[in-house]
């Protein structure tokens, strides 16, 4: 794709893109939907003046959005028909529109967490500004280097040549980026102050309960007896890491050379200091098996149903066998559950915007069956333990 100069910025009206043909070949990308778009020029400009140590920014760039994502929006800012044209590549974040959950969506908080990580974690991507002026686009935002690479969805591409002996490699390297993220020194990365204390565990089932109450609409199940039954069974901390709360192949970018190697990991909005298990049972609650339930493989997000992938058992083996950890399957059962509960719970707070008409993206729609279909799920899993 071609650059724009200052020239073509001031052919089109403000807030729109020249949107070229071939922004696409990065994966995801397409056109901003009408009610995500944000005067480009402005933020052009904003980024000239307040952009550190990043070069190759002049005029305006192109932008695409990438549209797999429910949470936070994120766009491509392509500038100088990007790294293969002597161009540069930059995402920036932002938070979405209608209702969010207290707490939610801190652009800033994001963006310095990942700034204080890198040092000691470099999967994650450089920054280049945060902006607090809601002036510019309407909200807060940040802005970051873009890793190039490979971003699995629902199936692993043909063309990435993987059998399932490379298929497994990744899957093993993907857990043990897990692992490495946990093992990381939170007083090195000066990250020790996001520990809120002993505690993590109540306070993850009091607050995704009161969230799922606050955001339920009409038409989904009401987890009573689940978020009873987790309030019932919650084991005591184990000692704190730092954890990402959204670790999913989606959110982790393989090399373009090797793609059982994970250079990057994104999508830091959740990241916080707590309890690891809570983070592996976040993460498997994701994981759909080839033998699943049909309704549950129904909403599969990522490959995790590949012949060569570890089973759901199998991650927490080599997990715990990585970080010296005995659990029973007896004592997965409460990670488990509250896995599925707090998907649900994520997935009720996007469908919520929907039901109640602050977004018009389609895909949100689809929400309330996933809750539905999770409601089945933990209840099945309860109604299993001995």
């Amino acid at each position: 794709m071609s650059g724009t100069g200052g020239g073509a910025a001031a052919e089109r009206p403000p807030g729109t893109s020249t949107e070229p043909a071939d922004v696409p070949d990065v994966g995801g990308a397409a056109p901003m939907r009408p009610e995500d778009r944000f005067d480009v020029d402005r933020v052009a400009r904003w980024l000239s003046e307040n952009a550190s140590g990043t070069a190759g920014l002049d005029g305006t760039p192109d932008v695409r959005q990438f549209l797999g994502g429910a949470s936070n929006l994120t766009y491509l800012l392509r500038y100088g028909g990007g790294p293969a044209s002597g161009g540069c590549d930059l995402v920036l974040r932002r938070p979405p529109t209608g209702t969010k959950a207290r707490g939610a969506h801190d652009m800033r908080r994001e963006h310095d967490l990942q700034a204080a990580l890198a040092p000691v974690f470099p999967l994650v991507p450089t920054m280049v500004a945060y902006c607090g002026d809601e002036a510019v686009i309407g909200s807060e935002f940040y802005v970051m280097e873009r890793i190039e690479g490979t971003i699995l969805r629902r199936d692993v591409p043909p063309e990435l040549g993987l059998d399932p002996a490379g298929v497994n490699a990744l899957c093993r390297k993907a857990i043990d980026t897990l692992v490495a993220l946990h093992d990381v020194d939170l007083e090195a990365a000066a990250l020790g102050r996001l520990d809120r204390g002993e505690g993590y565990v109540r306070r993850q089932v009091e607050g995704w309960s009161g969230r799922y109450r606050r955001a339920r609409t009409p038409d989904v199940g009401d987890f009573e007896a689940t978020m009873a039954w987790l309030a019932a069974h919650q084991p005591p901390d184990l000692p704190h890491v730092l954890v990402h709360n959204d670790f999913r192949f989606d959110n982790l970018v393989l090399d373009p050379a090797d793609p059982t190697r994970v250079v990057g990991v994104l999508d830091w909005e959740l990241a916080t200091v707590g309890d690891p298990l809570i983070d592996l049972g976040s993460a498997l609650a994701y994981w759909v098996e080839a033998d699943d339930d049909p309704a549950f493989l129904a909403i599969r997000l990522q490959p995790t149903h590949a012949p060569g992938m570890l089973t759901r058992a199998e991650v927490v083996e080599r997990y715990c066998a990585a970080r010296g950890l005995d659990v029973t399957p007896e004592q997965w059962l409460f990670y488990d559950v509250f896995g599925a509960f707090r998907l649900a719970g994520i997935a009720q707070q996007i469908y919520y915007r929907f039901h109640h008409g602050q977004t018009s993206n389609p895909a949100y729609g689809r929400f309330g069956d996933v809750v539905r279909i999770l409601d089945r799920r933990c209840t099945t899993l309860i109604d299993r333990q001995p």
